[in-house]
């Protein structure tokens, strides 16, 4: 009997001593990583850097922790002793794509032309050649049917008709244009949705309705603007994951 008690005792302080928590911060070469998936693959355990970049994660000695996005390149680290005693910092490489590395040169400055700024000088222009050669402003009815004066006016009336740029409003993206989208793009297809975002097949229209939820303007379905929302995709889908694994497609829904 007083065996069984001392190795009782012994079970509980070893489970006491393996049961412990990772606390980190991941950075990159610029700033703090935010939504990155950290997943302790020993123990199949999931969680993410929130925004300031720290994450807690349950681990203990000669876990495999991995690090995961596909914006910057996997890294995977075995937990030592060291990492359980205080926070540990991670550092992450960034992944650069070629349109990063190439020096984009930009355009010389094109002068800006002011409509108010013109006209007034060109009325000054007039007036000081009309007190030198009064005799060539006279009206008379065989010039064209009327004076200079009148071509003038006509002229100034014109450049007041130009168009002014509206910006436009742009609306958040519907659940009926997520799914247009990666039914009918080349980039954003559903191979990218479960293989590289890794949300199940079965579980894509209810990530596509999640993103719609979101409120992610629809600006980002521009074509100059689709490494943008690939960010967003990537960020909301590590959400969605979570949400799915901790509390189910009703929670997901409501979300």
């Amino acid at each position: 009997m007083r065996f069984l008690f001392i190795f009782v005792l012994f079970t509980i302080g070893y489970f006491n001593l393996s049961a412990q928590t990772l606390s980190g911060k991941v950075y990159d070469s610029k700033s703090v990583v935010k939504d990155m998936k950290v997943l302790n693959k020993t123990q199949n355990i999931l969680t993410a850097t929130n925004e300031d970049g720290d994450f807690n994660i349950e681990a203990k000695v000669n876990d495999t922790i991995s690090f995961q996005s596909i914006f910057y390149h996997p890294l995977e680290v075995i937990v030592k002793q060291y990492h359980l005693d205080d926070i540990t910092v991670f550092e992450v490489e960034e992944i650069v794509s070629e349109l990063d590395e190439v020096e984009l040169q930009s355009e010389p400055e094109q002068p800006v032309f002011e409509e108010e700024t013109f006209n007034k000088e060109f009325r000054n222009l007039i007036k000081e050649d009309m007190k030198r050669n009064p005799h060539l402003y006279m009206p008379e009815e065989a010039y064209y049917g009327g004076n200079l004066l009148a071509l003038i006016d006509l002229v100034a009336k014109l450049f007041k008709k130009k168009n002014k740029y509206k910006e436009p409003i742009y609306k958040p993206i519907t659940y009926k244009q997520m799914d247009s989208l990666f039914a009918t793009s080349s980039f954003f297809n559903k191979q990218l949705v479960t293989e590289n975002l890794k949300i199940p097949e079965d579980k894509a229209k209810l990530f596509y309705d999640f993103c719609s939820a979101k409120g992610i303007s629809s600006e980002l379905l521009k074509e100059e603007n689709k490494m943008m929302l690939l960010e967003e995709l990537v960020v909301n889908s590590e959400l969605f994951l979570i949400l799915l694994e901790e509390y189910g497609e009703e929670k997901v829904t409501k979300d």
